[in-house]
This record gives structure tokens, sequence and C-alpha cells, in this order.
């Protein structure tokens, strides 16, 4: 079966603070004690990346371990982590720098404040062939708006209900303003090297997008796809399932290009492709599940459960000839009960407390946690 799968690995960023839902920096001290811990430029959250694996099974022990260690640091210092992509509690008018001599850290603090002050997964997916690379990179920043509706989990900032799913996104600044399609790695690289020419990118990672090629030596050596969209996922298994949908409709698009490749299957242009796709994020960023999106190939509207269940549709097949069908199950539970701004949502709206709700998350990402530990003990 792992011959047919990519490589997959995960950027995780965590907020942390108290059992009351309450953002706490520690970041700076963490890193001292974890070298597998990575500073944010603000100290409430920190990040860990998880070694690539084309197995499932040793992915989410990839990313739960490290949460596990993280939660043991903390418990010391009486904090806990934070579920949800926002400072839900927390003061968005000061930047809590984590390392005050970095000057990267400086130009985001000046240029971006606590606009970037979020948590998320990023879902690098190995793809060293460029041609399919590009094709992956097209269809999907023309479908990121479904991964982002799955795992929207920002409903809250600074103690309010903001209106939006994920707030993350609609918040977190979109660098450069215009991205195009992409159309093979040349244009990619002549692209990268104009925006850092008018200065509208200040180094080549400074492309904050929904989804973007990455590798070891961007813009010129590439390996990999990184989806950037998705809200933090505190569910480990729907995370999987997440980049199980992901990783199947890159290997049906590998193995028929003219029909997923949006460039090849769509009535649309490059440009409007690329302005309806960032449509799509956005509108998603706001409802979510119940969003009215623009398909890519032909423009008509389709609410995005309905998209979602025909992604699902097309993938079944191949999920079951990969033998990773039962993965995408937790989806199917989100498009019944509703992603965790949903949720909260529902509840906020019943009269019960955001600090009630993030400790209830809170609770419930620590006893994912000690049911894997349980049942790791059992092998």
């Amino acid at each position: 079966m792992t011959n047919f799968m990519l490589l997959k690995g995960f950027e995780v960023e965590l907020f942390t603070g108290t059992f009351a839902g309450e953002n706490v920096g520690v970041a700076s001290a963490i890193t001292k004690d974890f070298s597998d811990f990575v500073k944010e430029p603000d100290q409430r959250n920190l990040e860990y990346i998880t070694v690539p694996d084309q197995r499932y099974a040793v992915l989410k022990h990839a990313l739960l371990l490290p949460r596990q260690k993280l939660r043991k640091w903390l418990d010391y210092k009486k904090l806990t982590i934070l579920p949800g992509s926002t400072l839900s509690l927390g003061n968005t008018k000061i930047f809590e720098r984590s390392d005050l001599e970095n000057a990267y850290h400086s130009f985001i603090e000046k240029n971006y404040g606590t606009n970037v002050v979020t948590a998320s997964i990023h879902i690098n997916l190995g793809i060293e062939n460029l041609s399919l690379l590009f094709s992956a990179l097209r269809l999907v920043r023309c479908e990121a708006s479904l991964f982002l509706a799955l795992s929207a989990s920002s409903p809250f900032l600074e103690g309010n209900a903001t209106g939006a799913h994920s707030q993350r996104w609609i918040q977190f600044p979109k660098t450069p303003a215009n991205v195009p399609m992409f159309l093979d790695h040349s244009h990619y690289v002549k692209w990268v090297q104009e925006q850092l020419d008018q200065r509208k990118m200040q180094n080549e990672r400074h492309l904050w997008t929904s989804v973007r090629p990455n590798g070891p030596e961007r813009p010129h050596i590439l390996n990999r796809l990184e989806l950037r969209i998705c809200d933090l996922v505190g569910s480990v298994d729907l995370l999987l399932a997440i980049t199980a949908l992901l990783e199947l409709r890159i290997i049906n698009l590998q193995r028929n290009i003219k029909k997923y490749d949006p460039i090849e299957a769509s009535s649309k242009t490059q440009q409007e492709l690329a302005v309806m796709a960032d449509e799509n994020d956005l509108i998603a960023a706001r409802y979510s599940l119940d969003a009215n999106l623009s398909h890519w190939k032909n423009g008509k509207q389709i609410q995005c459960r309905d998209w979602i269940k025909e992604l699902l549709l097309d993938v079944t097949p191949l999920a079951k000839e990969l033998d990773i069908f039962e993965l995408l199950q937790p989806i199917e539970s989100v498009l019944l009960n509703g992603n965790q701004s949903i949720i909260w949502l529902d509840s906020y709206s019943k009269g019960v407390s955001i600090q009630s709700l993030l400790q209830k998350g809170i609770s419930e990402m620590e006893q994912e946690e000690t049911n894997f530990l349980q049942m790791k003990s059992t092998y």
C-alpha cells in the first residue's frame, strides 16, 4: 500500500495558557528546554514539526507524542495547551515578543501586529515531480476552502464572537495580496523574484497563501506541497482524515491530470481561477460548512457540505484500494455534527461562556492524549 502513498509531515502551531482558557506566553522558556519546539514571533504560541512518513499510524504517534511531552512541562507551571486558532480570551493590543534580537520578528510585529498571532496546522505532502507538484498546487488551491471549512476552530477573539467561523483566516495577512495560479516551476521562480525585487516579499518564505510550494531551497529546489489554510485541529483523528482526503485528491490527480488539473478541466481562465479560489477561502472563513462556494470546474454555486460530499464520493474507490477508507470517517461526523466552530457557536448562542467552551476543549485534547497512551501501553 505505502508504495502509492506520499510522504506527509505537519507543522503544528499551538497556544499555551491557563486552565481557564487565558493565553500565557512561555515559548522562550519551552524552546530552551526542548530543541524540537520552535518559537513564533509572539511567545504565546509555539510550533513543532513532525518527521515525514507515509504511514498514518506512525503520523498519529508523531502528532500526539510532542503534545504529551509539552503538556508534562506545562503541568509544572499550572498551564496547558489551548484549543482554537485565535486569541480567544487573549489581549490583541499587545505583541509579546519571543525574541527581541530577531530582525524578522521585528518586521512582523511592525507590519502585522497581532493579526499573525494565530495557531494552525500546515500539512506538507512530498511531491518531487515538479510538473505534478504544480498541478497539485492548482487543484488544492481551488479546493483549499473545503479544508478550511472542515478545520474551522476560531470563532472567538478577545472574549467575543467575531461572526466568523475562522477568524484566523480573515485576519491573517495574505501576502502578497495577489498570487497567480502558477503554470509551472519557471513561472513561480520568475514571479517570486519579481516580488522580492519590488519588496512585496521580504524573503522567499514570505509567501503567505492558502497553499504554496515548499522545499530545501525555495524557489529553486522544491519537493513538497504545503497546505497552510487549516485552523488548528484538536482531534488528531480528524486531522489525519483531512490529510487522507488531501492525499487521495492528489493521487487521483496523478492518475488523471486532464480530469483534475483546473487548468485542463475548468472552463475558467487562470486569472479567474485564482480570484475564485481566494474568494471561496474568505467565504469559507466566514461560514465554513454553510458557505455557498463557486466550483472551479464551471463557476457554479455549490454548498460547501455538498462539495465535500462530492469529493468523498470521488475518492472512495481509491481509499478502499489503498485500505485507508476508515481514516475518512471523522469527516462524515463533521458533516453531520459540525466543525469545532459550529459546535462552539451553537453552545455560545445558548448561553455557554467562551471560557467554559475552551475548558471543555482543553479537556478533550488532554483526553485524546490519555487514550492514545493507554492504547500504546497495550501493544
